[in-house]
């Protein structure tokens, strides 16, 4: 990512040094999961959808660690191999709106919330800002190259009600919690960058 763009990362100081957490991270165009790979402080196993798990580039996925999700179904392997990662103390990147968007969290999807309540991990939120300003001349799908793109690390957060409940309710509850957190990011972000 360094040597084709120029990633500003602000706040990475805010993942944990240890333990498990989850990177919510919003998510507007195709560099937002690899740029945030690549200027995390911490490795990071990101769920992707087995769309892109074709040929070379699926081998490479999979060899760096990068979670394969069916987004149709409620895919269990998936969820299993997620939780592992949480479970050994790992990071877990999720894109919770489940699909790339205007990258606003406007439409959160519950996933997000199952993980963070049935884990306990933080969740960081992670905004990516700059990747969709404008194209770039060589690759019309790609920012323009050496231009710069923000990532910016937000507080992390617990998105529980400290109850441990895990009912459809608790979960519906996290979600609004954790909507308000990363929308109340992305704003403070937007300010921070003057994007």
């Amino acid at each position: 990512m360094y040597g084709l763009w120029k990633p500003r990362v602000l706040g990475a100081w805010r993942v944990p040094a240890s333990g498990p957490v989850i990177l919510a991270v919003n998510h507007s165009h195709n560099i937002d999961g690899p740029m945030v790979m690549g200027t995390a402080p911490r490795g990071t196993h990101f769920l992707i959808k087995k769309e892109a798990f074709v040929g070379p580039l699926g081998r490479f996925l999979e060899g760096i660690g990068q979670l394969k999700v069916d987004r149709a179904v409620a895919d269990r392997a998936a969820i299993t191999d997620a939780l592992a990662v949480l479970d050994q103390g790992g990071v877990l990147g999720i894109f919770p709106e489940g699909t790339r968007g205007d990258g606003d969290f406007a439409s959160l999807r519950a996933g997000l919330a199952y993980f963070a309540v049935r884990s306990g991990a933080p969740i960081v939120p992670v905004a990516v800002l700059g990747s969709t300003e404008r194209r770039g001349r060589l690759i019309k799908g790609l920012p323009p190259l050496r231009s710069r793109v923000d990532v910016v690390f937000g507080d992390a957060f617990e998105a529980g009600d400290g109850s441990g409940r895990r009912t459809r309710k608790a979960l519906d509850e996290a979600t609004v919690r954790i909507q308000d957190r990363l929308t109340g990011h992305l704003e403070n972000a937007r300010r921070l960058t003057g994007r």
